[in-house]
């Protein structure tokens, strides 16, 4: 096991300290770091950065127990041979490009169910309306949908259950955040794999030893496939940001990529 490197040892404690933060004197640090949908009211400029900073909300130790372990196992080796400067870039760099895939596919998730909605007449007032509230606040304590502007704009275009339930769906992916470092991590991965194909990995739960070449790409793959499901291995949903994995995989491949074959540095990656 190689020693923790320096840049890893600040990156652990600055995620320490956000996790920690956040959930005792700053609970509100959730609604200005975590990463908005990029047309919700709650979007900022560094939310893309500040995201991969945050993570799952006590009790939940996993999420960032998990992220940490990873980063420091093979993020130390990856600085131990590039640097601190090379690591930090490539570290943030496929951070942001797992937020931009992120964002990209809930665009597009949220417009394909929206379009299913084209016979109903909406506006444009309508729809943002139906996209940023909260649909749970409008429900008595019997289920029925309380007198207001959200029963109104549904009794107007004569809204049929079905159709309600695709409104609640595309809404919850507009007002739902993406937090942690799991982006920037897949990244770390692929770089990993890339300049250590033959290294054996083993998951947690499955005790076999894989080679990195294969490990990785199986991993990856199978984040795109339950992406595209739009389901978890661990349950319905799961709140995993599968494709967040995947954008983060693929900027780091990819970085890799150019940096090989423009010999980023001098030396020789067999």
């Amino acid at each position: 096991m190689m020693r923790m490197t320096e840049t890893v040892k600040q990156l652990l404690i600055i995620n320490v300290i956000f996790y920690i933060g956040s959930n005792t004197i700053a609970p509100a640090a959730y609604d200005y770091l975590a990463l908005h949908y990029p047309l919700n009211e709650g979007f900022r400029w560094w939310q893309p950065i500040t995201h991969m900073f945050m993570h799952a909300q006590m009790p939940n130790l996993m999420h960032i127990f998990f992220n940490m372990f990873g980063l420091i196992m093979f993020g130390s080796a990856l600085e131990h041979f590039w640097g601190w400067k090379k690591f930090l870039f490539f570290y943030i760099s496929c951070g942001l490009g797992a937020a931009l895939l992120h964002m990209g596919m809930t665009y597009y998730e949220i417009n394909t169910l929206m379009s299913q909605l084209s016979d109903l007449n909406l506006t444009e007032a309508d729809v943002n309306y139906l996209l940023s509230t909260n649909h749970f606040q409008h429900f008595d304590s019997d289920g029925k949908i309380i007198s207001g502007k959200l029963n109104e704009i549904l009794e107007r275009v004569n809204a049929s259950q079905d159709q309600y339930n695709i409104i609640v769906q595309a809404a919850n992916e507009y007002r739902t955040t993406a937090v942690g470092a799991s982006g920037a991590l897949y990244g770390v991965l692929a770089a990993f794999a890339f300049m250590f194909p033959n290294a054996e990995l083993m998951m947690l739960f499955i005790p076999i030893p894989i080679k990195a070449k294969y490990f990785v790409p199986a991993l990856v793959a199978f984040d795109l496939f339950m992406g595209i499901q739009g389901g978890s291995i661990f349950g319905s949903g799961g709140g995993i940001a599968h494709f967040a994995h995947v954008g983060g995989a693929v900027t780091g491949f990819l970085m890799m990529w150019m940096w090989k074959k423009n010999q980023f540095n001098d030396k020789r990656w067999d």
